[in-house]
């Protein structure tokens, strides 16, 4: 039977460290460097690394101490099977044939096309694309920070204003009487643009000067709304380490797209249905 993996306790634990290799064996070829041998059959060091990183992120940070035994006895198991697979001749097999031939146009694609993207894609092309998004980009404007506190009726609406005219807390109140989810957080909603919101509500919000509160209630479908504004700010771009991964996705979208179409010009396809009918 296959030896089972079972993850450490300590590779559950949010944080844990990276795994990293001990100085003293960074000298060490994992190509060359024997692990097992089984009836004299080599295993290398490589084979393991290679299985750790195939594990989930969690996983591969465990200590190597704690990961090492249980993935070396999974390595000498997977041989075990292959050579006995090998003694019966599946290997010769049609159907296995097919299956690797499969396997390998699939892992040489991939090789092919990581390589297209890393040849075009580096950190001063994300960059110039992340730079040319700023200067294209139509998000300007203002956006403020605002709570309110959401009623039923027009009538609670007003007597709530009334008590903070008195000196009643906005946030306390909003905690006490809103109907709405940011109650319990004395109805902050934190920033937000003016087209986040419904228009009757933005349009009293994005009247108001931070400090103010809205003199009448607001009606949306939602209730009626008593709205504090408390701060204004021009709307900032991303910056560059936040929008990195969706510029990378764009991008690697767009290599493999064109890397694709150059495959395909000059070549002659022809496509044919189930039935073996040419597809026009």
């Amino acid at each position: 039977m296959l030896a089972t993996f079972v993850p450490p306790a300590a590779a559950q634990q949010s944080g844990a460290a990276a795994k990293t290799v001990p100085a003293e064996q960074a000298a060490i070829d994992p190509a060359t460097t024997i692990v097992a041998t089984i009836n004299g059959e080599p295993i290398y060091l490589a084979e393991i690394l290679a299985q750790i990183q195939q594990l989930p992120q969690q996983y591969q940070q465990a200590p190597m101490e704690q990961i090492y035994p249980p993935m070396l006895d999974r390595a000498i198991d997977a041989r075990l099977i292959a050579n006995a697979a090998r003694e019966a001749g599946l290997q010769d097999r049609d159907d296995v044939k097919a299956r690797v031939a499969q396997a390998e146009s699939e892992i040489i694609s991939e090789v092919f096309l990581t390589e297209k993207i890393s040849a075009q894609m580096d950190d001063a092309a994300l960059r110039k694309r992340y730079e040319e998004s700023l200067a294209t980009s139509t998000e300007t404007g203002e956006e403020v920070k605002a709570r309110h506190i959401l009623l039923t009726t027009e009538a609670e609406a007003r007597e709530v204003i009334a008590e903070l005219k008195k000196g009643a807390d906005f946030a306390e109140l909003a905690k006490e009487k809103s109907t709405g989810p940011s109650g319990s957080s004395g109805g902050d909603l934190g920033y937000f643009t003016k087209e986040a919101m419904v228009p009757p509500f933005s349009e009293a919000a994005f009247a108001l000067k931070p400090g103010e509160v809205t003199e009448d209630p607001v009606k949306t479908q939602f209730g009626w709304h008593v709205i504090k504004v408390e701060d204004r700010r021009a709307i900032e771009p991303p910056s560059f380490e936040q929008v990195q991964p969706q510029i990378a996705q764009e991008m690697t979208r767009e290599i493999l797209q064109k890397t694709v179409e150059a495959l395909r010009g000059g070549v002659e396809i022809k496509r044919f249905g189930p039935d073996g009918s040419e597809l026009k």
